[in-house]
């Protein structure tokens, strides 16, 4: 049995069928973790949906992105579909309901101890620990999943505030920054503090913030065993290194989709070319 994780795939479904052929998955036996953000902007996401829940099944592990919370919004009535936006054929088709209750109840942290990896989309903030990460998850996911009515949560979702994490948050607040941590988060000051405006890459950070994965290095005292694994942010790209493997390497952009083998220790890294989606 072999266990490979798939970057973000963002509606590319024709992508994801070359990716799953060229690391010959086998169906019967092998596991696809996915990086969340499976719909939107590509040019298929109601394929994608499909595939994964109706073909995949049990073989899929699927962490929610922030696409996926964007989809889950418009179709509860209080987020608006922008120019960018391609999930208008999974808000009109026939098991739309249905595909998005699936959604609704797709882990936002997946921790497999045995292999040694914690996958979440965005990453987990240098303030938790990857236990405290598990705890903080488990709060979002009761909420997705009807701990709060679905329509006032997404109502009051969205934001930039708090960027500061603290035990004594509470309510929207509390999972407010909970759901921008796991699906949104980039960089950081020092401090552990959440910087959601910017989107470039390292290189550009602005002045006194850092990627969030150098800050976890710099103020946790003890690293913790569990190797991270998220995509989110293509403009890092491919990146293997301090305890963080990030494999979002822009295929809706025209560059790649990746697969990285996790169950071997390998970390073998398969791709296939996207250049016909560029422009």
């Amino acid at each position: 049995m072999a266990t490979y994780a798939i970057g973000d795939i963002q509606g590319c479904r024709e992508h994801l069928e070359r990716l799953l052929e060229s690391i010959r998955f086998d169906p019967a036996k092998d596991i696809i973790w996915f990086v969340g953000d499976l719909v939107n902007r590509g040019p298929d996401s109601l394929g994608v949906l499909r595939l994964v829940r109706n073909q995949l099944r049990e073989r899929a592990i699927c962490v929610i992105g922030n696409h996926d919370i964007h989809l889950m919004s418009v179709w509860s009535g209080h987020g608006r579909l922008k120019s960018s936006d391609t999930l208008r054929a999974i808000l009109n088709a026939d098991d739309a309901d249905d595909l998005i209750d699936w959604l609704r109840h797709r882990p936002v942290m997946h921790l497999d101890e045995e292999l040694g990896y914690a996958m979440t989309h965005a990453g987990v903030p240098p303030v938790w620990s990857v236990a405290e990460a598990q705890l903080r998850a488990l709060e979002l996911e009761e909420a997705l999943r009807g701990g709060i009515a679905f329509e006032d949560l997404m109502d009051n979702i969205y934001g930039n505030l708090p960027t500061q994490w603290s035990d004594e948050l509470t309510g929207y607040d509390r999972l407010r920054y909970i759901t921008n941590a796991f699906t949104r988060m980039r960089f950081t000051d020092s401090s552990g503090r959440l910087l959601l405006r910017f989107k470039g890459s390292p290189n550009d950070a602005p002045k006194d913030h850092i990627p969030w994965f150098i800050t976890r290095q710099r103020l946790r005292s003890r690293r913790d065993p569990i190797k991270l694994l998220t995509g989110h942010w293509s403009r890092l790209g491919l990146h293997n290194e301090a305890g963080l493997i990030s494999i979002d390497t822009g295929c809706l952009w025209g560059a790649s989709l990746t697969a990285v083998r996790l169950d071997d220790g390998s970390e073998q890294i398969t791709r296939v070319d996207c250049s016909n989606l560029a422009g």
